[in-house]
């Protein structure tokens, strides 16, 4: 089985310090086989920020740690014009991972990350045709029985926002990523951007993309809310079967507060009867 931290929008410099650390506390005591952060290290991409972050990694890694991640739209410069078109990821390349696309292994899993920050975009995602086959080419080359994941900082397809009929904006090129997914047999797709905790069925949301599971992580660490408090997401994968725990900031810890079991036939993901609220696993 296969353990995965998935962190996002972490924006340091628009971060709260008391979050941090009770992130490495509870990740610690978690000891997750990887740790995925999907995007947005930083709030403004300045050099400072980008240390802050760095900082946080290395003390990750410390601990023994793996960690992938994959750039958010805050990590491209927004007011430094030159250096947006000219080097929009100089920095993070220099202080998170001189890789955009990174991709690890695990037992029962393969975990890829594709970067969906654009310069001409303010906020917005896209994906390319270079993206597309390197995403195919990947997942061809692992393990039948792995678990194939895809990490990105955009979500791929427009999603609820709150309680409301409002969707958020799909990414550029949606038919690229529909037609990659779809093809590479992608089984769980891990995002953030939206500061919202959710789980979705792929087939719920678009036609004719797969049968992956979508879940969107919060933001773990920022003071930037949008209805609902910080928070990041424990997935548990194994063959046919994936468990998903939520784990939010209660003021003092982050406390498990909600969790979902789905089972994988023929493909497709269904939410297991009887979820709980799971217990925090023990150090």
């Amino acid at each position: 089985m296969a353990r995965i931290a998935h962190l996002s929008d972490l924006h340091f410099g628009a971060h709260d310090d008391r979050l941090v650390e009770a992130v490495e506390v509870r990740v610690g005591a978690l000891k997750p086989d990887l740790i995925v952060i999907s995007g947005d290290f930083t709030q403004r991409a300045r050099t400072d920020q980008f240390r802050l972050a760095c900082e946080f990694l290395e003390r990750l890694k410390a601990k023994g740690h793996e960690v992938l991640g994959v750039p958010g739209n805050h990590d491209v410069p927004l007011y430094d014009v030159l250096r947006r078109f000219l080097s929009p990821l100089t920095r993070y390349r220099r202080f998170i991972d001189e890789s955009l696309c990174p991709f690890h292994e695990l037992p029962g899993a393969a975990v890829l990350g594709i970067n969906t920050a654009r310069s001409l975009t303010f906020k917005d995602g896209r994906i390319n045709q270079q993206q597309v086959d390197f995403i195919r080419e990947t997942f061809a080359r692992t393990r039948p029985n792995a678990a194939r994941i895809l990490v990105t900082h955009h979500p791929l397809f427009a999603l609820p926002v709150g309680d409301g009929p409002e969707l958020g904006k799909a990414i550029g090129r949606q038919q690229l990523a529909l037609d990659a997914i779809a093809d590479a047999g992608v089984d769980l797709l891990l995002a953030g951007h939206n500061h919202r905790a959710s789980s979705h069925h792929l087939h719920e949301l678009v036609t004719g993309a797969g049968e992956a599971l979508v879940i969107q992580a919060g933001t773990a660490t920022s003071t930037r809310l949008r209805e609902e408090e910080q928070s990041f997401n424990l997935i548990e994968v194994k063959p046919g079967e994936a468990v998903l725990t939520v784990f939010t900031w209660d003021g003092d810890e982050f406390v498990p507060r909600d969790a979902g079991t789905f089972v994988q036939k023929e493909k497709r993901w269904e939410s297991a009867t009887g979820d709980h609220l799971a217990e925090a696993p023990e150090a």
